[in-house]
């Protein structure tokens, strides 16, 4: 419930609502870039163009014996007759699919760009929304995951999958994003499920999970207010945030064989931008942009 709580101020926040302009902005540009850079799913052809009328639907899914909801936007112009980009937009603790799509104003996003966005939504419930289940992790207030919880990894993967067959996916731009809680399981499936998500983006939540299996640098660019008091910047928050985002940050840097050194630039007012850079064998990079 603190990530919703915490969303309602943001709504008032010129500078959280920034910070997810430019991670869509970013993940477009992931778009654009060579697909050997950031290509992480198979180049099969893919089966649903042509299929779906472009706006906003809500999909009601048997997903693991497990009932999953997940509001999808098709881009108004482009529609699904080619195949675009897919970004999975993840939920704060406490929060809803539909709630983060207000809040993250992502559908516009899609239109400008053209491509799909799907939000889908947690299980376990919190207040007047949903918990994600972040592998080996407490929930908000130190709470433990219930009993025979969905596998939510196993579900956002599946997801894909599922998204590819309804609608019009180049399975080779496939990326996750998501707020706070929603960042910290975005986090997860960089570790998880490489193979799948091309690159991710944490706003106001990047973690490393300890073990991460992946053996291919997956980039990430990662938003986080230096005053965020629910996960504090400098770490020592809950049990779910012990360590700093630049501990983070630069824990997978040097899993993606990144440079040790961070440029430092201030692309506006109140904002710094922290570059951890490709090394020259090395295609990928991280970027943590600090609010």
């Amino acid at each position: 419930m603190f990530d919703e709580t915490r969303a309602r101020h943001a709504r008032r926040s010129h500078r959280v609502l920034v910070a997810f302009a430019l991670m869509a902005s970013v993940l477009t540009g992931f778009v654009t870039t060579t697909s050997t850079v950031i290509s992480a799913g198979a180049a099969s052809a893919p089966s649903g163009c042509g299929t779906a009328t472009p706006g906003t639907t809500t999909l009601s899914l048997s997903v693991n014996g497990f009932t999953r909801t997940v509001y999808v936007h098709i881009p108004l112009i482009a529609g699904d007759k080619s195949p675009e980009a897919l970004v999975l937009n993840l939920h704060g603790s406490g929060a809803t699919a539909i709630g983060e799509a207000e809040f993250s104003g992502m559908n516009f996003a899609s239109d400008a760009d053209n491509f799909i966005v799907a939000y889908p939504q947690g299980l376990i419930p919190d207040g007047t929304g949903y918990d994600w289940n972040v592998p080996n992790e407490p929930l908000t207030g130190g709470r433990s995951v219930p009993a025979n919880s969905a596998n939510d990894v196993k579900f956002l993967t599946q997801l894909v999958t599922i998204l590819e067959s309804k609608y019009c996916v180049n399975p080779k731009m496939v990326y996750a994003t998501g707020f706070s809680g929603g960042a910290r399981m975005v986090s997860q499936l960089a570790c998880d499920a490489s193979k799948v998500f091309a690159a991710v983006a944490a706003v106001s939540g990047l973690r490393r999970p300890t073990p991460c299996p992946t053996k291919r640098a997956v980039p990430i660019i990662a938003f986080h207010g230096s005053s965020d008091a629910v996960d504090p910047y400098n770490g020592n928050g809950e049990s779910y945030w012990t360590y700093s985002v630049p501990t983070a940050a630069k824990d997978w840097a040097k899993q993606d064989k990144c440079s040790s050194k961070v440029s430092t630039t201030s692309p506006a007012s109140g904002v710094l931008c922290r570059r951890l850079r490709p090394r020259a064998s090395c295609l990928k990079c991280l970027t943590a942009l600090v609010i």
